[in-house]
């Protein structure tokens, strides 16, 4: 059962990341990944809010972890596709973007994740 929450989720995670990819791309004419950088911090505020609603808040709710953090969020973060654009953006020589994005996504990240364990312990 738990491979079958996890196969459910990822494939949630990977199409709301396509579609939200396709929509961001469609409106951002750049070579910057703006549309990867965007859901990594969006996908790492989740992961803050649900590590704690289910770790800390609701317990009860630890079945469905596989579900969410490991299916759902990790399909939907990019990692290996954030790796990807900063390889193709330094072989295109684009070195202040390639840097910019590397620091800003890390950052952001980071910060991502801690605003939304601190939103879900507020709440």
């Amino acid at each position: 059962m738990m491979y079958f929450m996890i196969a459910i989720g990822g494939a949630f995670g990977a199409l709301s990341r396509y579609g939200i990819t396709r929509w961001i791309n469609s409106y951002w004419q750049h070579h910057f990944p703006l549309a990867t950088m965007l859901i990594n911090v969006v996908g790492c505020v989740l992961m803050g809010v649900a590590f704690v609603v289910i770790s800390e808040r609701m317990p009860s709710l630890e079945p469905y972890r596989p579900l969410i953090m490991v299916g759902f969020l990790g399909a939907f973060t990019t990692f290996s596709t954030f790796s990807l654009e900063i390889v193709s953006l330094i072989n295109m020589q684009a070195w202040l973007s390639a840097i910019s994005y590397l620091l800003l996504s890390c950052i952001l990240g980071v910060v991502g994740l801690a605003i939304g364990m601190a939103i879900a312990r507020f709440f």
